[in-house]
């Protein structure tokens, strides 16, 4: 049984965190859960006294019945990190199990663009012509957002001192609490020597400082979240993926899920271990964890089709070995 003080803890927390920052993450709602949990061990213990650090988990993750698996599941998982943390320095320490707080699966699928609905968009983005954005900058934009699967606030607001074309990578700043390294393929590039080009080309027509981000509107200035948004939704709505009104259909952030998806499948069509790879795509995508990146196996039939078509490889030479 690992006994755990209130001085101890505040040590290790801070330590913890200290930690984690250092690796490049934020961490300010984790460390606000982690300074939550601690105060609950105060109040058990006082300043002196030791308590099992089990039992005042348990009591401190069951405090209102009513919370939902999900956010249960969130604070548990900080928890968890600190323990294993923890655990570094002496084996023996607490860790609890997973099923402790199980996270509610969700049941959310997205909508996935065939490769030739990706191929039409981006073709039809460049036909783009609107008051606030040239179709040349709409059509860099799904670019970014299929061929590297950034979200569509971390591709509006990359900056230009974001972009190594030498090495072909962005530098994706401080997003979900993390920054990160996208790595894009020479294609990818050759289209971004063109944008700079045509963004060269806004600044003089319209007079404007240069703001220093990538994707510019046509006054010059950078390109906000909500006016990108606005775009691809335009566009989806004009060639007959989604509906003249209504948040139905697909959103802008699809072009993220099909490269995910399109990804996985074709792993899947090359033989390649899958879940030895799920923590490279999830790292690439700058997902917490690689649960987030599990969803994406489900996503389509024909992914479905090519999971269970393997299993049953497996399956058929595992018995004829055995």
């Amino acid at each position: 049984m690992t006994l755990i003080g209130a001085a101890e803890l505040a040590e290790d927390i801070a330590q913890f965190v200290a930690f984690k920052r250092a690796m490049g993450h934020s961490y300010q709602r984790s460390e606000l859960t982690l300074k939550s949990f601690q105060r609950a061990v105060e109040r058990r213990a006082g300043l002196q006294a030791k308590v099992p650090f089990n039992t005042v988990l348990h009591e401190w993750l069951s405090r209102n019945p009513h919370r939902q698996p999900v956010s249960v599941g969130l604070e548990f998982g900080v928890i968890r990190q600190l323990c294993l943390y923890r655990r570094r320095r002496d084996p023996t320490s607490f860790v609890p199990e997973q099923d402790w707080a199980p996270i509610k699966e969700s049941t959310f699928l997205p909508y996935i663009f065939t490769q030739d609905q990706v191929t039409h968009l981006i073709t039809a983005a460049s036909a783009h012509d609107a008051r606030h954005l040239c179709g040349g900058m709409l059509r860099m934009l799904l670019l970014i957002l299929y061929c590297t699967g950034l979200r569509l606030g971390e591709a509006a607001r990359l900056q230009l001192s974001d972009i190594d074309l030498d090495q072909q990578c962005f530098f994706v700043r401080e997003s979900k609490g993390r920054s990160r390294i996208v790595p894009f393929l020479d294609d990818l590039a050759h289209e971004l020597n063109d944008c700079l080009r045509l963004r060269q080309r806004i600044l003089e027509v319209s007079t404007t400082v240069d703001p220093g981000a990538l994707l510019l509107r046509n006054s010059g200035q950078a390109l906000s979240v909500e006016v990108a948004s606005e775009a691809i939704r335009r566009l989806l709505r004009r060639e007959g993926l989604k509906p003249d009104r209504g948040r139905t259909g697909p959103r802008p952030y699809e072009f993220r899920h099909a490269f995910a998806v399109h990804r996985l499948t074709l792993w899947y069509r090359e033989g390649v271990d899958i879940h030895a790879r799920l923590p490279w795509l999830s790292a690439y995508m700058g997902h917490v964890n690689v649960l987030g990146t599990q969803v994406y196996l489900r996503a389509t039939p024909e992914l479905m089709r090519l999971a269970s078509e393997r299993f049953a490889w497996h399956w058929r030479h595992g018995k004829k070995t055995s």
